[in-house]
């Protein structure tokens, strides 16, 4: 009795042994042949065929920094699986190995399932399989509402703002600027808002003091309001899902400017905001893009709706500058002009891109 309960016990032990050594890792910090357990999204799923008439499925899991495509080929043991039980846009435990192949690293499933709400407890978050931004969202949300609370001194307009982001502070923290073109990610709409707000602030002071005698005077607190709602109707126009960012019905048939102004209008009664405030507010709003192209019905009437359009205009392109010059792969001094600018970026004659030192 004594041997066999030993040999139980050993082999239990054993078992829990092996299940201590896999590790726990991010889908990004997977080791080259080291077996480990990590969390993705299922992101892309394709039929394909291959030259003799097989099909076969392309699969794409990727978390926030890192992605893996490869093959599930027709005879590989998690084919039917594939094909009938993995959802796009679904997120997953697996247990694999990182595999570095001619075409790029792959993965080797050895193990796979739906993630549940347990996983939790292991650090799965869904966020954490997603593009994001490189600043803590909290800490863009803290800075952005320390501006309003402290920039902006008329009551009315502060607390405008203020009731807007309150409202909407779960949907600030995740929502995506854009689509694809600039801040196409998780907090980027936060990140891109607080960057215009910056930049505004630091303008209106500027031109405050170099026109003393405008008449009337520029007034800053719609600056900064005008910079920190000039989106705010892309809380509306945008629905943000796991692996696509789509307009809502409202974004398609309005846009996200006169979904803005409707948030002023709403909100406006509560705080008792002063109608010419609130039509200044407005016009800030649907004028912020410049151009009919852009989705503006009327370009900026005032100085502190030029402003806001420059500060914005300024942040979006220099993120695309950024984007591209990070993500181009040809060689030479200048990019392609495959990015959302549509134009080639000079990034310099050294090999490393940089300025060349004296």
């Amino acid at each position: 009795g004594d041997v066999s309960q030993k040999g139980v016990s050993t082999t239990i032990g054993e078992i829990a042994n092996m299940a201590a050594r896999i590790p726990l890792r991010a889908l990004c910090e997977l080791i080259s042949d080291e077996e480990a357990d990590t969390f993705a999204l299922l992101s892309h799923k394709e039929e394909l065929t291959t030259r003799d008439g097989k099909p076969y499925w392309m699969v794409t899991f990727r978390d926030a920094q890192a992605e893996f495509t490869f093959p599930i080929w027709c005879d590989s043991p998690w084919a039917e699986a594939c094909r009938q039980q993995w959802v796009v846009g679904a997120f997953y435990k697996l247990r694999a190995v990182r595999r570095e192949t001619k075409y790029g690293p792959q993965l080797e499933i050895h193990r796979i399932r739906e993630t549940v709400d347990q996983d939790r407890n292991d650090g799965f978050d869904p966020l954490m399989c997603l593009p994001q931004s490189r600043f803590p969202p909290d800490e863009l949300w803290q800075r952005l509402l320390a501006l309003v609370q402290n920039e902006i001194r008329v009551a009315s307009v502060r607390d405008l703002v203020s009731h807007i982001l309150e409202k909407y502070h779960q949907t600030i923290l995740t929502l995506p600027a854009a689509r694809s073109h600039h801040h196409a990610y998780v907090g980027g709409w936060l990140e891109h808002t607080l960057s215009v707000t910056e930049t505004c602030i630091f303008l209106a002071d500027k031109y405050i003091q170099l026109y003393p005698d405008l008449s009337p005077p520029l007034d800053r607190d719609l600056v900064i309001a005008g910079a920190v709602l000039h989106d705010i109707g892309k809380l509306r126009e945008l629905e943000f899902h796991t692996t696509t960012t789509e307009y809502s019905p409202e974004g398609a048939l309005l846009g996200h400017v006169v979904l803005g102004r409707d948030f002023v209008r709403e909100f406006a009664s509560e705080v008792g905001l002063d109608r010419e405030r609130q039509l200044r507010l407005e016009h800030l709003i649907i004028a912020h893009q410049r151009l009919p192209e852009w989705g503006s019905p009327r370009p900026p009437m005032t100085p502190e709706c030029l402003i806001v359009h420059f500060a914005d205009d300024l942040d979006a392109k220099f993120h695309m500058f950024w984007k591209a010059l990070r993500s181009d792969s040809k060689d030479g001094p200048l990019t392609t002009d495959r990015n959302p600018l549509r134009q080639a970026i000079f990034r310099g004659f050294n090999e490393s891109g940089g300025v060349p030192k004296d």
